[in-house]
């Protein structure tokens, strides 16, 4: 009896195999590829997500559509077939709820915030934070850094100052500058808005004083994404400014100024945080910590105090040398971001100037 080779059990696979194409083809299926399912891919992708919208009811346990469940309106984290079993789980899922809000408040506070304004428009260099380092110019609603207002004081001296921008004259007729501010106010720039408020709440520039009319300028202003507003209100509500003295609302204000970018209420949370809460220390240096990062030096004095176990709250430990460093190190970042030698120039001819100020 002969034996058969491999190579004629190969071939003889090889006839099979293009037989069975051959065979599956006529039908436009062919059985031994792998694309045979390709079809199918989309009624499969279909029904996944088809299962990925279905959600459990908290309470009751009935499954149904996630647009069509009743989402719990505080935590967001669960939800349910209709309001009776919202109502009927309410004390059940009270304790987990406020967990969570709480969770997603630290998060919210404790997110990098964006920066409070954008770079100065003529040399592109990040904003100082200290207000005396940019000028707000009411003709075309731009933040100018000390650097550049100097620059074009010093080379067009005899026209009285033009704007770097946009090169208009500055104008000194109060009630123009009004008419100014309210062409910007049409537009929703929210620092004229801001500004007008503080002239309706001090009853300066022409205004008389009108503190309602004021404090609904800075709300409008906050809304609108100015941080300054918000930390501005905090402080009045602190130091009894125009408002009754209120702590909690102070420390409200200033959570959404912090958010906003503002390093000053940044720091203020700090030392509302150190004061206030128990186990503090952490939570404490973190506020700092962004503080510094937005270029605030005194938060960088509070953190070396924490260093070095000087701070005014003794119980809540010290801050390790590597927090320490880092803070040195972000602040330093800061530095070289801002500085130029324009701006330096400028804080050497004029106090008014000054862009920065020393840590130490």
């Amino acid at each position: 009896m002969k034996m058969s080779s491999a190579e004629d059990i190969n071939k003889d696979d090889d006839d099979s195999r293009s037989l069975s194409c051959e065979k599956s083809s006529s039908s436009k299926e062919c059985t031994s590829c792998e694309q045979n399912n390709v079809d199918d891919i989309p009624k499969g992708i279909t029904n996944i997500a088809v299962l990925d919208d279905v959600t459990t009811c908290a309470s009751c346990g009935k499954e149904g559509k996630d647009g069509d469940m009743n989402t719990c309106n505080k935590c967001k984290s669960v939800k349910y077939c209709n309001a009776a079993c919202k109502k009927k789980h309410r004390s059940r899922h009270k304790k987990a709820c406020q967990k969570r809000v709480a969770e997603l408040h630290e998060e919210q506070l404790f997110k990098k915030p964006a920066k409070e304004e954008e770079d100065c428009p003529i040399c592109f260099l990040r904003l100082p934070t200290l207000a005396s380092g940019r000028i707000y110019m009411v003709c075309c609603g731009k933040f100018i850094c000390s650097g550049c207002i100097f620059a074009v004081k010093k080379r067009d001296a005899a026209s009285g100052g033009l704007c770097p921008f946009c090169r208009t004259p500055a104008e000194r007729n109060s009630k123009k500058m009004m008419k100014l501010y309210n062409k910007r106010i049409e537009l929703n720039d929210a620092h004229a808005i801001f500004s007008v408020g503080s002239y309706n709440m001090l009853g300066s520039h022409g205004f008389s004083r009108n503190l309602t009319r004021g404090l609904k300028l800075w709300h409008q202003a906050g809304e609108l994404g100015y941080a300054n507003a918000y930390y501005t209100i905090g402080l009045s509500y602190q130091c009894g400014r125009g408002l009754e003295r209120d702590e909690k609302k102070a420390l409200y204000y200033y959570e959404l100024a912090a958010m906003g970018g503002h390093a000053n209420a940044r720091r203020c949370m700090g030392e509302y945080t150190l004061r206030l809460e128990d186990n503090c220390l952490d939570k404490a240096l973190k506020h700092f910590l962004i503080a510094v990062e937005c270029g605030d030096p005194y938060s960088l004095k509070e953190i070396k105090a924490l260093y070095m176990n000087r701070s005014s709250c003794q119980c809540c430990g010290r801050a390790t040398k590597e927090y320490f460093t880092k803070a040195l190190q972000s602040y330093q970042e800061y530095l070289d971001e801002i500085k130029s030698d324009q701006r330096d120039e400028a804080a050497a001819a004029h106090d008014d100037y000054k862009y920065y100020e020393s840590a130490f």
